[in-house]
């Protein structure tokens, strides 16, 4: 049973999802660390104030009248456990000198003997719960006028613990709050922050074959976003540029074809008009199968450009004798060249590794294209050479040569220099050059002067392409 595939989530929820907890643990270390230094700050001033409180009670002692002023002043004050502070004084014989009224039921002297240790006068704060009520204790050993005294001082704490129990609550509540105004404040800033993707993808949306000028700015856009604009904005630039490739193709080839198929019918309906002798239905006939000849050629020729574009590396290579292919086809023109007083040599020597079909045949049409444009009396060379990277040739002649606004072009479908598109040839010899180029992982160049003449390197690696 397959699983069916998660989803991926988007930016928006992965940006929300990171700042959230983010925020979260900001906030939690922020109001953590306020709220310690509070409780730290309120349990320090209690401290302080105990031992106030010890200092003034062995203030009260050391006058001649200190412990009965002192007793008196503690009946005055009000019993119970909702007293501020609980004192008591014990003298060297452990006896009760005077103590706050009801302290002896609520904290006995016992209690405060918690954390003592030897040696030391002074100890507590220690913490003591009671009947719902917390209380601070601290005890201190004094001498005050040759007696000795155990003073014994407890705190309420009750309305400090309430105090920082609120606090805390507090502090989780704004922690909480925090944390939805954090969600909430992540999804703004990332819907704000994600608007210019909208509008990128408001663009592509209107691109269409009918609108491929279509462009976005890349300076309009975030410092983040503008090498994909960059990328978009060139990925249309290829794209308008093969599809006005494409449209200029399917009219050329229209063309083409529209040509000798109206040579054709153009004949035969002539040749039908009235009776016609053997001879002129052989003209007629004979003509016909030239411009069926000819049609032949471009549907060849544009069935290799087709396979070489869909089935790459699929050539059969193999090394073979580079002079041997170059003089074989110079062998093959000898007959034209003879006829128009061309000369035609052949320079170098080596090895080439690749498709000897096609090697064959991507020479034979650049000498081909050399012998049609090279005047009478001309001269044609086919160097070839080879190196550790693998082999070149060049076909060069002595012809009329390229103007060099159409040089970038010459090797697209159907494309020739001359726009009165004469008959000669059908546009597709250099197209299949550069494909059987492509194929082989090789590259093709010209150089080219008006009247002086051309010359078409031609250039095949000396081992495969990965992938072959």
């Amino acid at each position: 049973m397959s699983s069916k595939p998660t989803e991926p989530r988007s930016i928006a929820s992965q940006l929300v999802l990171l700042f959230t907890p983010a925020a979260a643990l900001l906030l939690f270390c922020g109001l953590g660390v306020l709220y310690w230094i509070v409780v730290r700050h309120a349990f320090e001033e209690d401290r302080v104030v105990l031992a106030d409180k010890v200092l003034a009670i062995r203030a009260d002692l050391s006058t001649a009248a200190g412990p009965r002023l002192l007793k008196n002043e503690l009946k005055t004050l009000r019993g119970g456990e909702r007293a501020s502070y609980w004192v008591r004084v014990i003298d060297s014989a452990g006896a009760t000198v005077t103590e706050t009224p009801g302290m002896k039921r609520l904290l006995p002297p016992e209690l405060f003997a918690r954390g003592r240790s030897a040696g030391v006068t002074e100890w507590g704060p220690v913490d003591y719960r009671t009947g719902g009520s917390l209380f601070s204790l601290v005890s201190s050993a004094e001498e005050v006028r040759g007696q000795r005294y155990l003073i014994q001082v407890a705190q309420d704490r009750s309305e400090d613990e309430g105090f920082m129990l609120e606090f805390g609550f507090l502090v989780a509540t704004v922690l909480v709050c925090g944390i939805l105004a954090s969600v909430v404040i992540a999804i703004t800033v990332t819907k704000r922050g994600l608007q210019p993707l909208a509008a990128m993808t408001g663009s592509l949306q209107r691109v269409g074959p009918h609108q491929l000028h279509e462009r976005v700015p890349p300076a309009e856009w975030p410092r983040e976003l503008q090498p994909v604009a960059i990328a978009f904005d060139d990925m249309l630039d290829r794209l308008e540029d093969s599809f006005t490739r494409l449209s200029q193709f399917s009219a050329d080839l229209a063309h083409e074809l529209r040509t000798p198929l109206a040579n054709i019918r153009g004949e035969a309906e002539v040749a039908l008009t009235r009776p016609r002798s053997p001879n002129e239905y052989r003209a007629v006939i004979e003509s016909s199968v030239a411009e069926c000849a000819r049609l032949s050629a471009i549907i060849d020729n544009l069935l290799f450009l087709a396979r070489a574009e869909a089935a790459e590396g699929q050539a059969q290579r193999s090394p073979f004798d580079g002079r041997a292919a170059i003089e074989k086809i110079a062998a093959y023109n000898e007959a034209i060249a003879e006829e128009r007083r061309l000369v035609i040599n052949c320079e170098g020597e080596g090895e080439v590794y690749a498709d000897p079909v096609l090697f064959g045949r991507a020479v034979s049409n650049l000498v081909d294209n050399a012998v049609r444009f090279t005047p009478n009396g001309g001269q044609i060379t086919i160097s070839f050479a080879s190196n550790t990277e693998g082999a070149e040739v060049v076909v060069s002649d002595s012809g009329c040569g390229i103007p060099t606004a159409h040089i970038s072009r010459i090797f697209d479908r159907f494309y020739r220099v001359d726009a009165s598109r004469s008959t000669e040839g059908t546009g597709l010899g250099l197209a299949l050059v550069k494909s059987i180029a492509d194929l082989h992982g090789g590259a093709i160049s010209v150089a080219s002067e008006v009247g002086r003449g051309t010359a078409v390197t031609l250039r095949f690696p000396n081992r495969p392409t990965v992938g072959e």
